[in-house]
This record gives C-alpha cells, structure tokens and sequence, in this order.
C-alpha cells in the first residue's frame, strides 16, 4: 500500500526540524564565506587584444575572402598561442616561477565572435604580473609568428593595462554564498524528511489510530505536580474526601 504524506505533514516536519534547518544553512553560508574570504586566493585579470588581417604593400584593399582567410587562421593562432612555443619564451623574459603547464592553465585565448580580433585572458594572483603575461604573450606571438607561419598579418590592438584599483575576478563571495544558502537549505529540508521517515515513535492519537487500526475513545493528560502549590493538592484531596464520605 503507498504512502501518501498531506500539505499538513509537510509543514509540521519542517516546523519540528525548524531549528535543524536553520543551523544547517547558515553552516553552510558561515563556510562558503570563510572559504571565499580566507582560504581561497583572490585572481586578477588582464587581456590584451590581437588584430589578425593581411598585410598589404601600397594597397589597403581587402577582398572578402582576405577576411575570411583571416577568420579561419584564428583557430590555429589560438592553439600556438598557448604552445610552448609561445609560452617557453614568455616565461623566460619575465622570469616566472611556474612551468608552461601551470601557465597554460592561467591564459584563455578566444576569438571575438565573427571578427579578426583575438583577446588572450591572463589569471593571476598579482594584478600586475597578469599585465605582464598578457602583454609579453602577446608581443611574443607577434614576432615569432612570422617565423611560424611565414605571415606577418598579426598587430596588437589594444595592450593590457594595471588599473589603480584592480578588483578580483574570483572568488566571488556572494555568489558562493548564494549557493551555499540554497545546497544548505535542500540539504536540510532533506534530512528532516528523512529523520520524519526513519521515526516510528508514536507520539499523537492519530499515530495510535494509524498503527492499531481503532479509534481512540479518550486520553490521559499528564500534569507536572512540581508546578502545583501545595495548597492546591491539599484542597483536591479533601475535596475528593467529601466526595467519597456522602456516597
């Protein structure tokens, strides 16, 4: 026989759990903060953006399939972009501590849309030395991919630049919390269900009713007598003495 749970239930199991699920949500938004704020390193960006077009003697005169040659020599441009090649020589002119792997991993090259310009993304810890990768990778590419490809169609557009005020593009805080707040809140709301679940305690007539199929006739309140002036015991007593004594 299926189980069915009422819009009643629901709301008495949350009311009951009201506490759990409170605690456990603002955990999980106290530890999405503290991770953000002291745990995670805070990341800077910087990008630079490359023009790739043809390069052109006397005429500046570009035909529509100069463009669409250029569009197409994007996506090679992306991949030596973040080769070696590139790398290699970028991490020897500023110094860097980190191999080309963990380099590789801190760039996105992408294209803009439809158009010739390339923007290569640096991540850093250091505002400053994400400029300086932006930038270093991007005027290495210039002049080593006449060497490459045999091509000199490739002018930096616009360069990166340190601003006097440069704000972290990650973490994010609020979002983090944000999404600590709902995973906390569904997390809860969850378990207290399953706690309501696994208790097979009875607790109201409705549960005697439900486990031994009868209904229930009458019940026995319980009263805390430590709350009871003595004056008040006193006077139940004799007052059942008056009782029994005219029967």
């Amino acid at each position: 026989m299926e189980e069915t749970i009422s819009l009643k239930e629901i709301i008495q199991t949350i009311r009951q759990r009201l506490i759990m699920i409170i605690s456990i949500t603002l955990a999980a938004v106290a530890i999405a903060a503290g991770v953000s704020y002291f745990v995670l390193t805070p990341m800077y960006s910087a990008s630079t953006q490359i023009l790739v077009n043809q390069s052109t003697e006397g005429e500046n005169v570009f035909t529509q399939n100069d463009i669409r040659t250029n569009v197409e020599l994007i996506n090679t441009y992306n991949v030596i972009m973040t080769s070696p090649r590139i790398l290699e020589p970028t991490i020897d002119e500023l110094n860097l501590e980190q191999g080309v792997g963990t380099l590789r991993n801190q760039v996105n090259v992408s294209a803009e849309g439809e158009s010739q310009v390339v923007t290569v993304t640096v991540e850093d810890a250091n505002p400053a030395s994400a400029v300086e990768i932006a930038n270093t990778m991007a005027s290495v590419f210039q002049q080593d991919i006449i060497e490459i490809m045999n091509v000199d169609n490739v002018s930096i557009l616009s360069a990166a630049e340190l601003s006097d005020n440069p704000s972290p593009v990650s973490p994010n805080p609020t979002l983090n919390m944000a999404i600590a707040f709902v995973v906390g809140l569904m997390a809860s709301v969850g378990l207290a269900f399953l706690l309501a679940f696994l208790d097979r305690t009875i607790k109201t007539e409705d549960d005697v009713e439900e486990k031994l199929g009868i209904p229930v006739l009458a019940s026995i309140s319980t009263m805390n007598t430590s709350d009871m002036e003595e004056s008040d015991l006193s006077h139940t007593r004799r007052g059942k003495g008056r009782e029994t004594y005219g029967a």
